[in-house]
């Protein structure tokens, strides 16, 4: 029998759980504002970069927005986008990998060719804010991770097709998982670095930002063949 192996949730993931399950449940409404990043530290008795990185995988996520100098709101949302709990999809086996990227590979190098030629400049700079982050995150795994799920899912966005997006968001916890484990084996496996990762992702950005469909789709692709490369001989090497 092939079992998954389970892990202890971080932090942060633990708070996201939480406030998706309030919205999951009604107890938080869209429009509804959530108090400060210090009234919620102290809520869940947590530090302040928990919840920091908690709002941002809920930002990702399509959940919640954050607006300068108002604070951060729930958004209008669709049930299935919170079908399924932040940190319960686990994707550790060989199988599960692979069916993920065929799916990752149909969705995302369309969404990105669309966004190549539908992005706005307010979209665009989403993007390159969560390209920036990633830049920025410097040996920090746990942002990174989050920098590289959100930088997948603002192409999504910036697709400008809502049933698009929709997919992206049923899918983002799974997404969220792999891009965990795809980041550690990478730099466990000595075959890339962050820094090769960040470059990766910002060819993708540049054939968006240059309007170049086919460009931004077969940079897409690209990346996501080389993750399929790097895991498969991850699981060939593992017992």
């Amino acid at each position: 029998m092939n079992y998954k192996k389970i892990k202890p949730k971080k932090i942060y993931e633990e708070v996201a759980e939480a406030i998706s399950e309030m919205i999951r449940s009604g107890e938080l409404k869209p429009g509804d504002k959530l108090d400060s990043v210090q009234q919620l530290a102290e809520n869940f008795q947590v530090g302040r970069s928990a919840i920091r990185e908690a709002l941002t995988s809920l930002r990702a996520m399509g959940l919640v927005e954050m607006k300068q100098g108002e604070g951060t709101f729930i958004k209008e949302f669709e049930k299935e986008q919170i079908a399924f709990p932040l940190s319960t999809a686990i994707l550790m086996n060989e199988e599960d990998v692979t069916q993920l990227l065929e799916v990752r590979k149909i969705i995302e190098c369309g969404a990105a060719a669309a966004a190549a030629k539908r992005r706005t400049i307010q979209q665009l700079k989403t993007i390159e804010n969560a390209l920036e982050k990633m830049r920025e995150a410097n040996g920090d795994e746990e942002l990174g991770e989050v920098a590289d799920l959100q930088f997948h899912l603002a192409i999504a966005e910036a697709s400008q097709n809502p049933l698009l997006l929709s997919l992206m968001n049923h899918i983002s916890g799974l997404m969220g998982e792999a891009v965990k484990e795809t980041r550690k084996v990478w730099i466990y496996s000595k075959q890339t670095t962050t820094e090769d990762l960040y470059e990766k992702h910002k060819a993708i950005y540049q054939a968006i930002k240059d309007q170049q469909e086919d460009e931004a789709r077969n940079r897409m692709m690209e990346h996501l063949e080389n993750v399929e490369a790097i895991l498969q001989k991850y699981f060939q090497s593992t017992p």
